[in-house]
């Protein structure tokens, strides 16, 4: 890679709050990802190959994870599901440990039976952490070529932020002592998330994906197949992310994970240039939020390009390129902060331990 870490500090602990676990032709309740990731298979003893393990190698222990929901038809089966193959996993030898220490459930604020919902998933964890409903949405859903996720086809065209019933669906998640991670477009941030959220000051909000600032840089490759040379960012882009973390980080209940840094920058890998701009971005936001409310996650499902660029990019870091990268963006900070960034904020937020 073109730069590693320069600094002797590994961390001893970390935490990765938002990765996923999919079997979508063999799980009745993943019928929608299975239309768009067919028979795609991520399990326990994947990320124990990809994540846990590399990491120990290197002298970093994952104290434990979260696992995010993957747009499952039902939240409560695929809660069950996870937990299920956790309990099974650690049965199966005396060297496995069932690390997923919360959840992130799914749950569609605006359902008439929200609350019911919620009890379930209440009842079929103790480790119920927090809810998701993925919201990018700026128009109907163009197929990847806008910052509509394919999410939203399950109301599609439709920005669920705005409407009247997902808040009063909000507004029920203090109720069970849930957190709510808000994935968003960066206009969404500026023209709703702000206000709404400001409503709610002691429910507790993680921004997924840095905020999701969309191909700063362009794509990664141009159409002739070679490496995009482009290095001017998308200053525009820039403007609205910044007025909508800007407006979020001045509530003091939202934080951030900093994660899929390859949407942000498809084949960041790739070159320096890259690279840099990344560092800046992710420096900048730390900036915003202070390290007590930001969160590295290595958002790990099926490999690490997809991990990285959510299918933009066929290239991306495994889990200890990302963390040597995250180890050079970080460079210059307290090792408490680095404390922070790896492992206390997660921690505290999902109160994990």
């Amino acid at each position: 890679s073109s730069s590693s870490s320069s600094s002797s500090y590994y961390p001893k602990e970390v935490i990765d709050p938002h990765h996923h676990f999919l079997d979508t032709a063999n799980q009745p309740f993943q019928t929608f990802m299975n239309k768009f990731a067919t028979n795609v298979t991520y399990l326990p003893e994947d990320y124990t190959r990809d994540v846990i393990e590399p990491l120990a190698k290197v002298g970093v222990k994952m104290i434990g994870t979260v696992h995010v929901e993957a747009m499952p038809d039902n939240g409560v089966q695929e809660v069950a599901w996870v937990e299920q193959m956790m309990v099974t996993m650690e049965g199966s030898s005396s060297g496995n440990i069932n690390y997923v220490k919360g959840y992130v459930a799914s749950a569609n604020l605006t359902d008439d039976t929200i609350e019911q919902q919620l009890q379930q998933l209440v009842g079929t964890t103790s480790k119920l952490r927090g809810i998701r409903w993925i919201l990018d949405c700026v128009g109907k859903f163009e197929n990847g070529t806008t910052a509509t996720h394919v999410a939203t086809t399950r109301h599609d065209g439709i920005d669920l932020l705005k409407s009247p019933r997902f808040e009063q669906g909000l507004a029920l998640l203090e109720k069970y002592n849930l957190s709510f991670d808000l994935q968003c477009a960066p206009i969404q941030l500026v023209e709703t998330a702000a206000a709404l959220f400001g409503k709610y000051p002691s429910l507790q909000v993680c921004i997924d994906h840095l905020g999701k600032p969309r191909t700063i840089l362009g794509n990664d490759l141009l159409d002739d197949g070679s490496v995009n040379p482009n290095v001017t960012v998308d200053e525009a882009e820039l403007k609205v992310w910044r007025e909508g973390m800007t407006a979020m980080a001045k509530l003091p209940n939202v934080h951030v994970k900093l994660s899929m840094l390859g949407y942000t920058c498809p084949g960041w890998m790739r070159t320096k240039e890259r690279q840099e701009v990344l560092k800046s971005l992710v420096r900048e936001t730390i900036e915003l939020f202070g390290a007590n409310r930001c969160m590295v996650a290595w958002n790990w499902h099926v490999n690490g390009a997809v991990s990285d660029a959510d299918n933009m990019s066929q290239v991306g870091p495994d889990a200890v390129e990302l963390l040597d990268k995250f180890l050079w963006f970080f460079e210059g900070y307290s090792d408490e902060d680095k404390d922070r960034l790896f492992a206390g904020t997660a921690k505290e937020f999902y109160r994990i331990g």
